[in-house]
């Protein structure tokens, strides 16, 4: 609930990192030349996990005159900064100013991106220690609770003594090092109250154990760090796998490429020093490194990342290439017209940075509570040991009740409250399903009021299907299915899918022309299978079918047609989506006849298609800015923008890679039927959560009263704050209990734009 003051862990690893290896040289080998008198440089920043860090970095970036942009990027976990080069700056500075923040920098090059998350495995086994501490100390506990003699009562504080004190010092590692580094800066967060409250109880627990007092509060301390790391580990843990979407578009470009040269000779070149008017080969399987067009050759690409479509585009020489395609067939050679950092891909990248950046205004439940809790239980912590003090002179009583104020409004209602409510959602929506990355998405879940569908992949499955033959016969279709065999073209699989049956036989010669099709001769007669234009017929494609043609002697003489079907199960999910959401999109790529079956099949009104990746993530826009709470639903590369842009967002899992992590939500059953349950969950966790607080704020209201009255011993104190962690948990739970689905009818919005479908 609380953010990292700078330096926590980077600080005293900086002088063993190699630091002194990044030189001005090095910096500017990998900073990019924008040409106007200006440089932009990325640097790794491995430490960097909350608004803080960000905060920290950015204000030092800003006092070094030259930097025109110093940003943070949570996802990657870099910082990019753009400084003039007029001026006598050495780009070094920039690396000690990231350090003065208190956090390593480091090239690219070094940046280990397969590194294990430490700060995880940290409170993992912090966790463990505390737990295991917490039920032994508590055995001792209850013995002494139920009336042990004086030296026993001695000895099992001894003992207890023996366990709390290196499980405090072992777990409450990341609760202090935060405090005092807050402290350190002149700022008090959420740790500071907490560890202030366990250290004084652990040590005057320790003092009336060596003066054979009645009470000890090991208990009360050990269990505290452990409530409060379930909900620590839980958070960082959903942080950390939202953060994965960037990092994985980025990786999508490939090194570098082989340049052409003007002999005929060809030069590897890194992806950063590819330049305007520069021409590369890109073999079969290759991905396209920047924006560019074909000089030489055919093939098919792969433009899923553009369109989200499945079927391969035919491309020969003057065709348009975008960076992040990939080349399925025939080497190609292509001229470049855009450098790496201005590539479709690039500006990808910069779309789901820029969304995430819009997305990060939103603050949490837990984070607004946290602004104002702990000047508060500080300054009754203190007015209650000031007043006591000064009015009966007893400064021993005052530090005691003092004490019992601070466990008594120990978070640990308030830091349950939101994680536990997220992990019973997420255990509810595990069993129907479905992934939850992030539990700030389950609190705006609760708040959409309108959907939007990628159709390819996402209501329909993504791949094509048989439907039928409109021209030829058995003879046809059996010669069609031999020629199928022999390619990987998904038209062809599904042909041959469909009909395994037919015998296989050997042909005299094979040919597959990429972008066309496959060419065979068998006794004396030559056989085509593919476009229309190859086998000599003219497409008549409509109502969202493709076709697929055979052709003998270049005679057409059969037609197949194929179609993407829709998810058996979207007809009902959207139907029950209808009574959640004031209204319904498609959002395509897709060519338009497919597009507006899909919505006359499921009767949607407001669609579009053949959209970019920027002119989904412009829909977006516009939806928000008409006063809607968009869901997001999508499967593709291209629509990781818009997934990542959106209010919040789901993906199947047939997803690609990049849009599941881009996701909040991802489906882990190929099915979307469990939409409208999560939606219905998350209103429900919405209020258990107001519950748990309203529970939390009662609970306070009456004992803080009682312990700055000095009705309530630590004992009581501890006792109290374990029972409001335990009501808040109860009330979580409920959601297990109840699990029937309630339907709300959102009216439609008289300013909804819509766009009938024809």
């Amino acid at each position: 609930m609380s953010c990292c003051a700078p330096g926590i862990e980077a600080a005293n690893e900086l002088a063993e990192k190699g630091q002194s290896k990044i030189d001005n040289e090095s910096l500017i080998a990998g900073s990019i030349d924008l040409k106007d008198g200006r440089r932009q440089l990325e640097l790794a920043v491995p430490d960097v996990h909350c608004a803080a860090c960000m905060r920290s970095i950015e204000s030092e970036l800003s006092k070094l005159e030259p930097v025109e942009l110093g940003r943070v990027n949570l996802s990657t976990k870099r910082v990019k900064v753009i400084w003039r080069t007029q001026t006598d700056f050495a780009p070094t500075e920039l690396v000690n100013a990231v350090n003065r923040a208190g956090y390593r920098a480091m090239l690219l090059e070094a940046e280990d991106e397969n590194a294990k998350d430490k700060t995880f495995s940290q409170l993992v086994r912090a966790l463990a220690v505390a737990g295991f501490a917490a039920m032994n100390i508590m055995l001792f506990s209850i013995s002494i609770w139920s009336g042990a003699d004086a030296s026993t009562r001695d000895l099992f504080h001894w003992i207890s003594a023996l366990i709390a004190i290196p499980a405090v010092a072992f777990a409450g590692q990341h609760f202090f090092r935060s405090a005092f580094a807050s402290l350190k800066v002149g700022r008090l967060n959420m740790d500071v109250p907490i560890s202030l409250a366990v250290i004084l109880a652990l040590g005057l627990s320790v003092f009336e154990t060596a003066n054979s007092g009645e009470h000890a509060y090991f208990d009360a301390s050990v269990t505290l760090l452990f409530f409060l790391l379930i909900g620590r580990t839980l958070d960082h843990l959903m942080r950390e796998r939202a953060r994965s979407a960037v990092r994985n578009l980025a990786s999508l470009a490939p090194r570098g490429a082989l340049q052409r040269l003007d002999d005929g000779r060809h030069s590897f070149i890194k992806l950063n020093q590819i330049e305007v008017g520069m021409r590369l080969d890109i073999a079969a399987g290759e991905r396209i490194p920047v924006d560019g067009f074909v000089v030489q050759g055919n093939g098919e690409i792969d433009l899923s990342l553009v369109t989200g479509e499945s079927a391969p585009e035919p491309v020969s020489k003057g065709h348009l290439l975008l960076a992040g395609a990939t080349n399925l067939s025939g080497m190609i050679t292509m001229q470049v017209t855009k450098p790496a950092h201005e590539s479709f891909l690039a500006r990808m990248v910069s779309m789901m940075e820029a969304a995430e950046g819009s997305r990060a205004g939103y603050k949490r439940i837990a984070d607004r509570a946290a602004e104002i809790y702990a000047p508060v239980v500080h300054l009754l912590a203190l007015a209650t040991f000031l007043g006591w003090g000064l009015y009966n002179g007893d400064w021993h009583h005052a530090l005691v009740t003092a004490i019992a104020v601070l466990i008594i409004t120990c978070p640990c209602a308030l830091a349950l409250a939101v994680p536990i409510v997220h992990v019973v959602a997420a255990g509810r929506l595990f069993e129907r399903g479905m992934m939850m990355r992030d539990g700030a998405a389950l609190e705006r879940l609760a708040k959409i009021d309108y959907a939007a569908f990628d159709k390819t992949g996402t209501l329909s499955q993504g791949k094509p299907e048989f439907v039928s033959q409109t021209e030829g016969g058995t003879p046809e279709l059996e010669m069609a299915v031999r020629l199928a065999r022999l390619s990987h073209h998904p038209f062809s699989k599904a042909l041959a899918q469909a009909h395994k049956s037919i015998t296989v036989i050997e042909f005299d010669q094979v040919d597959e022309l990429p972008g066309q099709g496959i060419e065979a001769r068998f006794g004396g007669d030559v056989w085509r299978l593919g476009r229309a234009a190859f086998c000599a017929a003219q497409d008549e494609g409509d109502e969202g079918l493709s076709r697929v043609y055979l052709a003998k002697n270049g005679v057409p003489v059969g037609v197949f047609e194929f179609e993407d079907q829709l998810r058996p199960e979207v007809p009902a999910m959207i139907e029950r989506l209808r009574a959640q959401v004031k209204g319904i999109s498609l959002l395509s790529g897709d060519r338009k006849a497919p597009v507006q079956l899909v919505a006359k099949q499921l009767g949607l009104n407001q669609v579009q298609w053949g959209l970019t990746p920027q002119e989904k993530l412009d829909q977006l826009t516009a939806l928000e800015k008409a006063h809607n709470r968009v869901l997001m639903v999508g499967d593709g590369i291209n629509d990781a923008p818009s997934l990542r842009a959106a209010y919040v967002s789901m993906a199947p899992s047939s997803a690609a890679d990049v849009g599941r992590n881009a996701a909040d939500f991802v489906l882990t059953r190929d099915r979307l039927d469990q939409i409208p349950f999560a939606l219905t969950l998350a209103k429900r966790a919405a209020n258990a959560v107001k519950q748990n607080f309203g529970l939390a704020i009662a609970y306070n209201m009456v004992a803080i009263p009682l312990a700055i009255m000095g009705f309530a011993t630590p004992l009581v104190a501890s006792i109290a704050m374990s029972t409001s962690s335990v009501l808040v948990t109860l009330n979580a739970l409920r959601l297990r209990i109840d699990a029937k689905e309630r339907k709300v009818q959102i009216p439609l919005s008289t300013n909804q734009k819509v766009m009938p479908a024809e």
